[in-house]
């Protein structure tokens, strides 16, 4: 199926979402458009708006007119993709644009913090398609684990260049740092965490 059949599907559903309970994302991945129940623990959403609170500090000094979001799909109709990552480095002026997708060559960054339900996607399907949309940055923070990775130089769809960190490190993500001590990995209800 071309983009363009694809794309009108997703736009459906994201319509037919609209209408349903609770929070829903479409995207477009291999298989083609599908729907997903978005349910993202308090956790993740912390770790999210501690990334894009540190990255929209920096911004301003090494980006002028940019922001670190959440919320707007990614699309490279060339490759069939269109994405919703957790947080994405865009133009701050793209959101006031029309439609439901950001072109990806206007995303710098991308991070997806990993799901406990979904791991896969975060280091299988996302692995090789931020690449291939050329998109320059990738990190995966994995509160499962506590640990960071951040993907760089794409080359057709795989980075070159693979840096690890863990939660507590300072990690370099191009040319912003993300401070993670406060970051929390997931753990059983009633867990003490520091």
């Amino acid at each position: 199926m071309d983009y363009a059949k694809m794309r009108a599907i997703a736009e459906d559903l994201t319509a037919y979402a609209e209408r349903l309970e609770g929070s829903w994302n479409v995207e477009i991945g291999p298989s083609g458009p599908f729907l997903a129940m978005m349910s993202p623990s308090k956790r993740h959403e912390g770790t999210v708006r501690r990334i894009r609170n540190q990255l929209n500090e920096q911004l301003p000094a090494t980006h002028p007119g940019y922001i670190c979001e959440n919320g707007p799909e990614i699309e490279h109709p060339e490759i069939g993709r269109m994405r919703r990552p957790d947080a994405l480095v865009i133009p701050e002026d793209v959101l006031d644009e029309a439609g439901l997708a950001v072109d990806a060559t206007q995303v710098l960054a991308v991070i997806e913090i990993v799901s406990p339900s979904n791991p896969e996607n975060a280091y299988g399907e996302k692995l090789t398609e931020y690449p291939a949309m050329g998109i320059g940055l990738y990190m995966i923070v994995d509160p499962r684990t506590g640990t960071i990775e951040v993907h760089s130089d794409p080359c057709g769809d795989r980075y070159r260049q693979k840096a690890p960190y863990i939660f507590g490190d300072t990690v370099a993500l191009g040319p912003w740092s993300v401070e993670t001590s406060g970051f929390r990995r997931y753990g059983k209800p009633g867990d003490q965490m520091p």
